[in-house]
């Protein structure tokens, strides 16, 4: 376990995460404190070597490579000719919404969810219409509650659905089932089902992760995937995703759309990185879906001894854990800010993601275990002072 154990300093690196003052301690924003796998640097360096850096764009070995990854990995394997090439799954998120839908459309998601899905509806003159999932609070679990999901879809508006599998913030990957049941509502009410899958691959046990691409051909037509390495191997300023539309009409219209504003130019690393991580990378995401795993429980233990008032969440799925806070405000916002001013540590409020997200915080725990012990350590201080 020595690679996932070792305290990279990234401050003055013109990291996003690590521009924080020298006490603080960043556990927010989802990239990894990890080097990528060595099969990575190690194409980046050829590519690096070879010293011409002209215009790229993907062939067969690129799309090859994203279809050997999810048969070998997921047990699905996607047709190459339905993939297209795009610099991010935000940026393709963007794309759709500006192609697919109108302006003053509603696009459906289910809150609470990853902040930027709102972005990308209302900077581009789009309506949020939420069927926020339902919060047991005995339980600690997230369900969707399938009939308020279709009236939102069945509203004449409503032309999109932007799912989330797995589910950021709340840790959870969708059954099988619950696929299929939200794609035929999606189906019924002709709304087009866009989904994130950029955490696919971080999944630990049952249910398992089911790409979207993978239902029966049927329920896969108004279908349109977004997948990424930059999650899984900690690549995400290298800006490289795959958008996966098996129904060629619609997949003409996502081409349309990215390429109208340059998104589907790869920079000069993303084509053999992105290679490289889907060929020769699967060993070492095994070892770090091992160090996700022994982070997870060492929280869940001291999260349960040492903070009782605060429940863990998270189901099975990603290294971003969520807190339920309730016991201790109502208000995420001003407990996160009251922690970093009080402990230096830095975490996500859950607010920014709607829904019922003022009673949570978002952590991020991909990083060496005494580094999550000293954020837990940090936690279990400013919530106590919080409640003082």
């Amino acid at each position: 376990m020595g690679e996932f154990d070792q305290l990279i300093p990234r401050r003055g690196t013109d990291s996003i995460k690590w521009h924080v003052k020298s006490n603080e301690l960043p556990m927010w924003i989802a990239d990894m404190d990890f080097k990528t796998a060595p099969a990575i640097l190690k194409a980046m360096r050829e590519k690096v070597d070879f010293g011409v850096f002209g215009y790229e764009e993907p062939q067969a070995d690129y799309y090859k490579a994203v279809a050997h990854w999810y048969e070998t990995e997921h047990h699905a394997r996607p047709e190459t000719n339905w993939m297209l090439y795009c610099t991010g799954v935000v940026p393709a998120i963007s794309a759709v919404v500006q192609r697919i839908s109108n302006v003053g459309d509603n696009v459906v998601v289910q809150a609470p969810v990853y902040d930027i899905f709102y972005h990308s509806i209302e900077n581009n003159g789009r309506h949020v219409l939420s069927s926020d999932l339902v919060y047991d609070q005995q339980a600690h679990t997230y369900a969707i509650d399938f009939k308020d999901l279709e009236t939102k879809l069945a509203d004449p508006v409503s032309t999109l659905m932007i799912l989330c599998n797995p589910h950021n913030p709340i840790g959870k990957v969708w059954s099988r089932d619950e696929l299929i049941q939200i794609s035929s509502l999606c189906q019924k009410h002709h709304v087009i089902l866009l989904s994130d899958e950029i955490h696919g691959d971080l999944v630990f046990g049952e249910p398992a992760y089911t790409p979207l691409f993978s239902l029966p051909d049927a329920l896969i037509q108004h279908t349109i995937t977004t997948v990424s390495p930059s999650k899984s191997f900690n690549v995400a300023a290298l800006h490289a995703a795959t958008v996966i539309v098996p129904n060629e009409n619609l997949r003409e219209s996502v081409s349309r759309g990215i390429n109208n504003d340059e998104l589907g130019e790869p920079n000069l690393l993303a084509i053999p990185a992105t290679i490289a991580a889907y060929t020769q990378s699967s060993d070492w995401l095994q070892a770090l879906k091992a160090k996700l795993v022994e982070n997870r429980q060492f929280v869940a233990q001291f999260i349960e001894t040492r903070i009782p008032e605060v429940q863990l969440v998270s189901e099975n799925a990603t290294y971003l854990l969520w807190f339920d806070v309730s016991q201790v405000t109502d208000d995420a916002e001003k407990l996160t800010v009251f922690i970093r001013e009080q402990t230096g540590l830095f975490l996500s409020a859950g607010t920014v993601y709607r829904g019922n997200g003022c009673y949570f915080l978002r952590m991020n725990i991909a990083c060496p275990t005494n580094m999550v012990e000293d954020g837990l350590n940090r936690l279990k201080q400013g919530i106590e002072a919080f409640k003082k």
